[in-house]
């Protein structure tokens, strides 16, 4: 079947393989494949990626031959493009771990001897209408030294692994963890710890990943070792991501400071950046906006945006809270006492449901409950009885000192009349 996506913008593709639950999955590859190709041949594995710098090459990883100029961090382009928005939004990327970047082919997944990633990618695209969440597969080196092995397949961001993956499991495999998702019962799934890092080093598919991508790997595993941070981070080279013109690239999969796990695709990175990232991205959680591609999750217009948001200057974020702090203020402090929070009013709040202002709310406008808030509005009415209506003129109603003047006054003079009076009637008394 040939692919039927051979115009996407190889700025925004992956590779081999990216599905998803909509009819109109990404499927295939950046570029157009040979007529008559199958998704199960090898034909025009080492073509179909000349781009303008050679990328593309049949002959290997094309780091050895080419210069710095032409294919490496020091080639006219470097730096050139913006970055933000040039992720593909997808939700889940699944890594297949399979032998090294030096005797990967152009199209991993196409490859007629490389039975197992060919499998993989032919059940993922199959089952494409069937997945819940648009998903990616990328190959990562297998045979690195450490734990990793050929055949196991990370998943993020659900951070788990699943060990040794046949090519007799896969349709298995597939159904169960990627449609369904729920676990593969052969296989026991682990928990993976820590951040991962993969960089594209598919020279064969393109020189500037093959000049770029080894050397960022040995200043990872370098930097990785004087920190000793084995263990808690973790460095592959992987297949093509999409965006040969942006190398190095690379991926970054870690916790964020709420503990949710997401990648981050970064881009231009040269090996002066990989402390830097390793440091802000990973230790802190700050994302590194210079040389950021896009985030898992989000479409090309919300990674744009994000960064935009980031990237607002200092006054244009104080002028923002500025006014919002204004637009708030009204409705701050003219809050009524039950906790109407829409209503405004013009002058002050008194106690007890009374206004000092000449438009209170109607009788059946006003709420039943005050006695359950009115305790709580206690402290702003003082505040308020002493700042607002400070000035009598500008309030028509009396204000609740007023009001206790006028309808207790007589009630106390008379209290006191009335102990006078018995006073002098005791006094008249005794005099008798």
């Amino acid at each position: 079947m040939a692919s039927n996506n051979s115009f996407r913008d190889d700025s925004l593709s992956s590779s081999p393989i990216a599905v998803s639950d909509s009819g109109g999955a990404l499927v295939g590859d950046a570029y157009p494949e040979p007529p008559g190709s199958q998704i199960g041949s090898a034909a025009g594995s080492f073509q179909n990626d000349v781009g303008p710098l050679g990328g593309g090459d049949s002959g290997g990883g094309g780091s050895g031959s080419s210069s710095d100029a032409e294919f490496g961090f020091g080639r006219a382009e470097f730096g050139q493009s913006p970055l933000a928005g040039t992720v593909q939004i997808y939700e889940r990327h699944v890594f297949l771990c399979y032998k090294t970047p030096d005797v990967w082919p152009a199209h991993v997944e196409a490859a007629e001897f490389d039975r197992l990633p060919r499998l993989l990618s032919a059940a993922l695209l199959a089952r494409k209408g069937e997945m819940k969440r648009q998903t990616r597969l990328t190959i990562c080196e297998g045979e690195d030294g450490t734990e990793t092995s050929n055949g196991d397949v990370l998943i993020f961001p659900d951070m788990i692994r699943y060990r040794s993956l046949t090519h007799f499991d896969v349709d298995a495999f597939v159904e169960e963890v990627l449609v369904k998702d729920t676990e593969w019962l052969p296989g026991t799934s682990e928990t993976l710890k820590g951040s991962y890092v993969f960089v594209c080093s598919h020279g064969s598919r393109d020189r500037r990943c093959g000049a770029c991508g080894p050397v960022l790997v040995r200043r990872f595993k370098e930097e990785i070792k004087s920190h000793a941070l084995h263990g808690l981070v973790s460095v592959s080279p992987c297949s093509h991501i999409g965006g040969h013109k942006y190398a190095g690239n690379i991926i970054i999969f870690s916790s964020s400071i709420d503990g949710a796990v997401t990648g981050h695709w970064y881009g231009y990175v040269t090996p002066d950046d990989v402390p830097i990232l390793l440091e802000q991205h990973i230790g802190k959680g700050e994302i590194v906006d210079r040389l950021w591609r896009g985030q898992m999750g989000l479409s090309e217009e919300d990674q744009k945006k994000a960064q935009a948001f980031r990237l607002q200057l200092p006054g244009e974020i104080s002028e923002r809270e500025k006014t919002s702090k204004e637009s708030k203020q009204p409705i701050q402090q003219n809050a009524v006492a039950n906790g109407n929070t829409t209503e405004k009013i013009n002058c002050c709040q008194g106690s007890g449901n009374i206004s000092c202002c000449g438009n209170p709310l109607p009788p059946e406008e006003k709420p039943g409950n005050t006695n359950a808030t009115e305790h709580e509005a206690k402290p702003i009415n003082s505040y308020r009885s002493s700042k607002s209506c400070y000035s009598r003129k500008s309030c028509s109603m009396p204000t609740w000192f007023e009001s206790w003047e006028r309808e207790d006054t007589y009630a106390t003079i008379a209290v006191v009349a009335a102990v006078a009076s018995v006073a002098v009637a005791i006094r008249c008394y005794r005099q008798l």
